[in-house]
């Protein structure tokens, strides 16, 4: 999870004013890619959903609705890119992907337009891809998530950002959700998976705010990109422990077990301090070693303690961001913080703020 490659020029240019670039190409199922001049729209990007990106697109054309048995056969399973980017004024532009999806609806007056697309990421097409017999998942992390995401959409691309471990077998009964089996397979490594801006499948670890580098300083100063600040601190959803379990009869495996805690006394949520003990629960018959448990434990922790502090930020739109990014924020009364990205949302015209949620928070030195 990190910025998006770009260019020193982009990043440069986001802060001054500019001329946005915008792309839209629908990919139809009978090979045919249109360019589709759009109006406006929208990509959001949340990673407390299980399926990370949704689109909406406005067209002026209402001949993208779909009338005629043809047109709907190449319509349903049909994909949108989505790019965002610059246009320099020397004849050249920057583009950066937001997004792959599948096209899920097309609505609007047939005779005078406008059209509205909607589509959901890749994961959706694992999740309604439902199990009509029971799967067992074995192996290790990385080779069972693959597995579960190349049974609806084989070939594609799953890139591996952890270090793979193994995994005691598990058995998915029928009607489950291949995707949230994905989702619990890689959290047997602390791991997530999720689609990114490219459409490629990836397995990775939330970064530490600790010891992640910036990628991007949002500041309230000349030639900066803040527009405005929130700060919130919350205790919700914040848990200083985790106990990690794992019972697999199936494998005949005895059960075994890891508590960690935040065993920092100068931590706000030390194990034995005012914070209290608030443990969370993480069970799966993937777990089948100490270290294992172990292993799931401290890295689940390391994110149940994080959304501590949050803010909500509003800049000028950064189409290279990922979720678990770390932004440098300087507020107007001169603050500083860094900031994990949760959610943000691009635009597709020229106008609009750029909204960004965060999970953490803490002082910038």
């Amino acid at each position: 999870m990190t910025l998006y490659p770009v260019s020193d020029r982009f990043l440069a240019r986001l802060a001054e004013s500019h001329a946005v670039a915008t792309q839209v190409q629908l990919f139809l199922t009978d090979g045919r890619v249109i360019e589709l001049p759009h109006t406006g729209g929208s990509v959001t990007v949340d990673r407390g959903n299980a399926i990370r990106r949704t689109c909406s697109v406005t067209v002026a054309d209402p001949t993208v609705i779909p009338r005629t048995p043809s047109d709907q056969l190449a319509t349903y399973g049909a994909r949108l890119r989505i790019a965002r980017g610059v246009s320099y004024g020397d004849g050249t532009q920057e583009l950066v992907p937001i997004g792959v999806f599948r096209l899920d609806s097309v609505d609007g007056n047939v005779s005078e337009g406008p059209a509205t697309l909607q589509g959901k990421a890749l994961e959706c097409i694992v999740a309604d891809d439902k199990f009509t017999s029971p799967y067992i998942a074995t192996g290790t992390v990385v080779g069972a998530v693959a597995a579960v995401i190349q049974r609806s959409i084989p070939g594609a691309d799953v890139i591996s950002l952890i270090t793979d471990t193994p995994i005691g077998s598990r058995t998915f009964d029928i009607e489950a959700d291949p995707w949230a089996g994905a989702q619990e397979i890689a959290a047997a490594a602390g791991a997530e998976v999720y689609t990114n801006a490219d459409g490629v499948f990836v397995i990775a670890s939330l970064p530490d705010l600790l010891t992640t580098d910036p990628v991007w300083a949002v500041e309230a100063a000349e030639g900066g990109v803040y527009i405005s600040g929130n700060r919130a601190m919350t205790s919700d959803d914040v848990y200083n422990g985790i106990l990690a379990r794992g019972e697999n009869t199936a494998d005949n495996v005895p059960p075994v077990q890891y508590l960690a805690v935040d065993n920092d006394p100068n931590s706000p949520t030390y194990w034995s301090g005012p914070f209290g003990r608030r443990p969370d629960f993480y069970s799966s018959s993937t777990l089948t070693t100490l270290a294992a448990c172990q292993q799931a434990a401290n890295l689940k922790l390391a994110a149940a303690r994080a959304p501590n502090a949050s803010g909500d930020i509003s800049s000028l739109p950064n189409p290279a961001l990922e979720p678990g990014d770390v932004l440098r924020v300087m507020h107007e009364d001169g603050s500083r913080e860094l900031h994990q990205v949760a959610s943000f949302s691009v635009p597709l015209d020229e106008g609009g703020d750029f909204p960004i949620a965060t999970i953490s928070a803490k002082e910038d030195a």
